[in-house]
């Protein structure tokens, strides 16, 4: 799914927005977010002028950091926390200082050209323990009995939750203690990872036996490995942020 217009793509990732809005303990320890292919900034807007759910609101006051290619922030709205960097994300980021305690991914992730070696690169930007969140398009589909393929103009790669999921672990995101989501209902790939205490692994000799070694991967997923030595996207049982644990059985 592509969507048209920017406030349609911030529509779609209000959902997940305000399910991690519900976590008070969460959004109070959140100080710093780095929005990773911002478009025009409405995501980053709303972490930027988030509140506590207190009956007189208090602003949470987060340092929010966007990247995007533009030459500048198309919202008007700016706002003191709220800063822009023209860059690629693809790459490594030189003018972004590392620590960052949340990076937001939504609706960009699929134009990364070499994605391995930027989710490598995000690992650095991250604070110990800082939170991915990533939201891909799903580009293979099953529909009225047939399989849809499609690939908009600068995406290079087909993603599903295993490929996406083999891709975050190697790149030393914990998956294990991740939140998973793939809606029948909706083309789309949600994951929220946590910075693991290991470094990015060489993609040449990351094996998934050696990502279940590492405890990267989820309970389900090793038990798939070991009994086939891959993993089976349908033998997935997953959580998501809602409470809800997710089967990726086939249907």
């Amino acid at each position: 799914m592509k969507f048209i217009h920017p406030g349609d793509s911030h529509r779609h990732s209000l959902e997940t927005l305000n399910q991690l809005y519900e976590y008070d303990d969460f959004m109070a320890s959140i100080k710093t977010v780095l929005d990773l292919g911002c478009g025009s900034g409405e995501d980053l807007t709303w972490w930027a002028t988030a509140t506590t759910r207190d009956e007189k609101a208090e602003p949470l006051n987060i340092q929010c950091t966007g990247i995007d290619l533009a030459s500048e922030l198309l919202l008007t709205n700016r706002h003191k926390n709220m800063f822009y960097h023209q860059a690629d994300f693809d790459g490594n980021i030189p003018s972004i200082p590392s620590g960052f305690d949340v990076l937001w991914c939504h609706d960009a992730f699929q134009y990364a050209q070499t994605p391995v070696k930027t989710l490598s690169n995000w690992w650095n930007l991250a604070s110990t323990g800082g939170m991915l969140y990533i939201a891909v398009p799903q580009t293979i589909n099953f529909f009225r009995g047939q399989f849809d393929y499609h690939l908009p103009s600068g995406s290079y790669y087909h993603y599903t939750m295993v490929s996406l999921m083999y891709m975050l672990a190697t790149a030393g995101w914990d998956c294990r203690s991740g939140f998973f989501k793939q809606d029948s209902a909706e083309s789309w790939i949600h994951a929220m990872v946590y910075k693991s205490v290991h470094k990015p692994l060489d993609p040449k000799t990351a094996t998934w036996h050696k990502l279940v070694e590492l405890n990267l991967l989820p309970e389900t997923a090793a038990r798939s490995i070991y009994g086939h030595n891959y993993l089976r996207q349908q033998d997935l049982v997953v959580p998501w942020v809602d409470h809800s644990l997710m089967s990726m059985a086939l249907k």
